[in-house]
């Protein structure tokens, strides 16, 4: 009976494509995608935790953005209302509508926190009617650090009080405002808001392992094909059975 042989012999155009280029390629995303699994985990624990604390008096100090991001805090102050944005295209139950942001000036302070009032329904540039008091005024909710949206263009400012999307760092250098570094999420129970319904899911880390997964997948395939190039197939050798 012949038994196939094989002589392993890497080939340097198979080599420097897979072994330099595909396999690093293919386990650094996967290793990128582990990290983002482990991020949003801590991140999920991190929002279960301060969400379970009691709420706090908001400090005239200034205290790290990234401390109170998910906590729920108490702050008294007055409505700034001729600073006062709607932000477009926010949708409730599949209504369009606009989000409410009003800065508040803290008690005792010349720094404002931007408020988040809630939800109002309307479509385009019809602005709705906003009753805003300007007495002193105790509200409490949930801490928030804004996010730029994955395309930023550029509108004016100055046009309108209608705003595709916040920014903190826009509303600053357009209201000349000593803002926080985060805005707060009005709650439920607290007055002067509108429809208040704010996503609290728990970040998902099972996609990022499911992509951990693929591209960890794809190494193997690739490192198999590099074994499978390098092989080459010689004489058979031929082998007997003696009785």
């Amino acid at each position: 009976m012949a038994i196939p042989a094989f002589n392993f012999q890497p080939r340097l155009i198979p080599s420097l494509l897979i072994l330099g280029v595909m396999l690093p390629l293919f386990l650094s995303l996967g290793i990128w995608q582990i990290d983002r699994a482990q991020q949003k985990r801590t991140l999920a624990n991190t929002m279960e935790t301060r969400r379970k604390l009691p709420p706090e008096m908001l400090q005239q100090k200034k205290i790290s953005a990234d401390e109170l991001e998910f906590r729920t805090l108490t702050v008294t102050g007055h409505f700034v209302p001729e600073k006062q944005i709607i932000i477009s295209n926010r949708k409730y139950l599949g209504k369009p509508g606009f989000h409410i942001i009003t800065p508040l000036q803290i008690e005792g302070s010349t720094r404002h926190i931007l408020i988040n009032r809630g939800w109002v329904a309307g479509t385009g540039s019809s602005l709705p009617a906003i009753e805003t008091p300007t007495h002193i005024i105790t509200l409490t909710g949930e801490i928030n650090i804004p996010s730029a949206p994955a395309i930023e263009l550029e509108f004016d400012k100055h046009a309108s009080s209608l705003w595709p999307f916040l920014t903190l760092n826009n509303f600053a250098s357009w209201s000349n405002l000593e803002i926080t570094p985060f805005i707060m999420l009005l709650s439920a129970n607290s007055p002067h808001g509108f429809v208040r319904s704010w996503e609290s899911a728990r970040p998902g880390e099972g996609m990022h392992l499911g992509y951990a997964t693929q591209w960890f997948a794809f190494a193997l395939l690739a490192f198999l094909l590099w074994l499978k190039l390098s092989l080459t197939r010689t004489n058979s050798i031929a082998s007997g059975v003696s009785r």
